[in-house]
């Protein structure tokens, strides 16, 4: 609940963009409406409309406008497969597993693939969801259509939130080829996954089964070590616990009145988008509150369902767990390791090119190194969030990662303060910053190097403090004194490993 009130929101960047979300949402289910389409039509237009302002994030206003235009290539075809094959559930089985493994290889495509993926799978998922047939196609086509039309319209002409400010390009996964790819190996463990949600899940009920089955795949979202899905997947039940609970005492009263049930809904598109970084818990309580009063709508809520659908969650995570446990996983330490080095590398990158600045070259420019490092530290936080989990029973290790971050963080100060610096014309380029420059390089190279290589020594000791006369030096002080400390937790006994090697 803090963490959800306290994150920090730049710009009031989060809270435009939940807005913005609930405008669209509302626009594209009213535009639905007034086209005279079915409930089912409209609530499918709603989800596309959320889909593609919470999926499409390319790094450029341009390219986000040729991924929503393409959502439609991706979508329509999975329509088309769960419909008509609703009465055929062996094949229709199969067919949304082929979806599945597509949905997750398409990530390595970056921002587009990863938004073509989850469009298709979600298409196919609100089929389930809203037991659509063969004849409703067409008004489907026009929904989501009509959809598309909407929230493009109020994303990229009512409110370019992106135009003023571009989003900042999310780091690319870690490197791999064959079965060591990142997206190849979440392909296999997402379907198996998958897999097994739709065969339990069926166990449980067989008209309520997707449930399972979207649990596990949401659960691969983001993710890319063993430790962060299971994280993933806890977090997941508990906000959905939570969302049930909710969802009793405000959902199941209103029995589908249309009027505060929509606005209802609003709240939760809006929770959603505004919880989604902050809170994966916070952001699943939204999504099943707001499944739950989607149900009320459709004249099928009562508290077994909600128990049903707990059900079904916890089988899903269970899938999970068990598909990134057994099929080729990646362990938290592999995947920890390579985005802290990773982290690293953008320190130096982010001092040498202020170095550079400083020293009169118009062309260096630290800023986007700044902003990646951001980027970097993020993807550091949710790589080690197995270990800061409170759950976590590794109570040394858990405190040594709190360290690495709290180091990471302080460097991540120091790079900002300096860059600061660097973009000010009347800075001076004092002989002693090369000097500290270099220091810098030299800690996150021992840092970064494979423990026991040649030359791969601890950081050496910061030199003294710089003057308060010199801003650039004291920054570059602060990093190497930020440098020198992480040393202890990164380069310990290796069979005392900093993250849970299986």
């Amino acid at each position: 609940m803090k963490r959800m009130f306290t994150a920090p929101d730049p710009g009031r960047a989060r809270l435009r963009n939940s807005t913005r979300a609930v405008i669209g949402t509302g626009l594209a289910v009213a535009v639905a409406q007034l086209a005279g389409l079915s409930l089912t039509a409209s609530i499918t237009g709603g989800l596309a409309a959320l889909l593609a302002l919470f999926t499409v994030l390319d790094a450029d206003v341009r390219a986000q406008r040729v991924t929503t235009a393409l959502l439609p290539a991706a979508g329509f075809p999975a329509l088309v497969l769960a419909t008509s094959l609703h009465g055929m559930p062996p094949v229709r089985d199969a067919a949304w597993l082929a979806v599945v493994f597509a949905g997750v290889y398409a990530r390595r495509w970056g921002p587009r693939g990863h938004a073509l993926g989850i469009f298709a799978f979600m298409m196919f998922f609100v089929t389930q969801f809203l037991h659509a047939r063969p004849a409703q196609l067409p008004e489907l086509f026009a929904a989501v259509a009509l959809a598309l039309l909407s929230a493009g319209a109020v994303r990229f002409l009512l409110w370019p939130l992106e135009r003023r400010t571009p989003p900042a390009a999310a780091p690319p996964p870690l490197p791999g080829t064959g079965l060591a790819r990142p997206t190849t190996r979440q392909a296999f463990q997402a379907t198996a996954a998958c897999a097994f949600a739709l065969a339990a899940g069926q166990i449980l009920s067989q008209d309520r089964w997707y449930w399972a089955v979207g649990t596990a795949w949401w659960i691969f979202v983001n993710t890319a070590s063993r430790g962060e899905t299971l994280v993933r997947g806890f977090r997941r039940v508990l906000g959905t616990v939570t969302g049930i609970a909710a969802g009793l005492l405000i959902a199941v009263p209103l029995h589908g009145a249309p009027a505060p049930t929509a606005a209802l809904v609003a709240v939760c598109v809006f929770g959603i988008f505004y919880t989604a970084a902050p809170s994966y818990s916070w952001m699943m309580f939204f999504v099943t509150v707001m499944a739950g009063l989607l149900y009320g709508l459709l004249g099928v809520l009562h508290p077994g369902l909600l128990l049903l659908r707990f059900e079904e969650t916890a089988v899903g995570a269970l899938g999970a767990a068990l598909g990134v446990t057994l099929i080729l996983p990646v362990t938290t330490h592999a995947a920890n390791d390579a985005w802290i080095q990773r982290a690293l590398h953008c320190v130096r990158a982010s001092t040498a090119a202020s170095l550079d600045r400083l020293a009169g070259d118009p062309e260096a420019d630290p800023a986007p190194h700044a902003a990646e490092l951001e980027l970097l530290l993020a993807r550091v936080r949710m790589a080690l969030a197995p270990l800061v989990h409170p759950l976590s029973p590794l109570r040394a290790r858990k405190a040594r990662a709190r360290q690495v971050l709290a180091l990471l963080d302080d460097c991540a100060r120091e790079v900002h303060g300096l860059v600061c610096v660097a973009a000010d014309p009347q800075a001076s380029h004092d002989a002693r910053l090369a000097a500290a420059c270099w220091r810098v390089e030299a800690a996150v190279e021992a840092l970064t190097a494979p423990q026991g290589a040649a030359g791969a020594t601890a950081p050496a000791t910061p030199a003294g403090h710089a003057g308060a006369e010199e801003p650039a030096l004291v920054h570059l002080h602060g990093l190497e004194t930020a440098l020198a400390a992480l040393a202890t937790p990164l380069r310990t006994d290796p069979r005392a490993p900093l993250v849970i090697t299986a």
